[in-house]
């Protein structure tokens, strides 16, 4: 299955949604410090609701020990400055989608890493900054899963 990677996320309800899309999908979700909230916050525990259980969830201190963990062979880094639309890309399994925080997105270092793939874009209308974290993440996720004929699901 596909590997979804927030790099330090900032606002609880959408990492507990996020949460819930794990789950629904069976995707790993991968959290990298810092995060700007406590995991146990009530915020996180209710967009989350009882899925908590039912997801793959890891926390990593830092973005190399992240990948030292994941070893990934392809990385997707998600940006409103890329030029690749994310349903140009022919999806694997394994593969890392790589979203930044709220607001400001991954950081120039983050999409310079060598493990970054290519960068890619969600298209939005002229003169909006971006999606909701979660929200494009159920975008990304969707499209890789579709491509693989929603393996697993009923």
């Amino acid at each position: 299955m596909f590997r979804l990677m927030f790099h330090e996320p900032c606002i609880p309800p959408n990492t507990g949604n996020a949460i819930r899309l794990a789950a629904g999908t069976g995707c790993e979700l991968h959290l990298v410090k810092p995060l700007g909230f406590d995991m146990s916050e009530p915020k996180l525990r209710r967009a989350g609701l009882d899925y908590h259980d039912l997801a793959s969830v890891t926390v990593h201190e830092n973005l190399p020990a992240a990948w030292d963990s994941l070893q990934p062979e392809r990385v997707f880094a998600f940006t409103a400055h890329a030029t690749t639309s994310y349903a140009d890309i022919s999806y694997r399994a394994g593969d890392v989608l790589l979203f930044g925080p709220e607001p400001t997105g991954l950081a120039p270092e983050v999409l310079a890493d060598p493990h970054v793939t290519a960068q890619l874009r969600i298209p939005m209308l002229a003169g909006r900054r971006s999606l909701n974290l979660a929200n494009a993440a159920s975008v990304a996720l969707y499209e890789a899963w579709r491509q693989h004929g929603f393996e697993g699901s009923v």
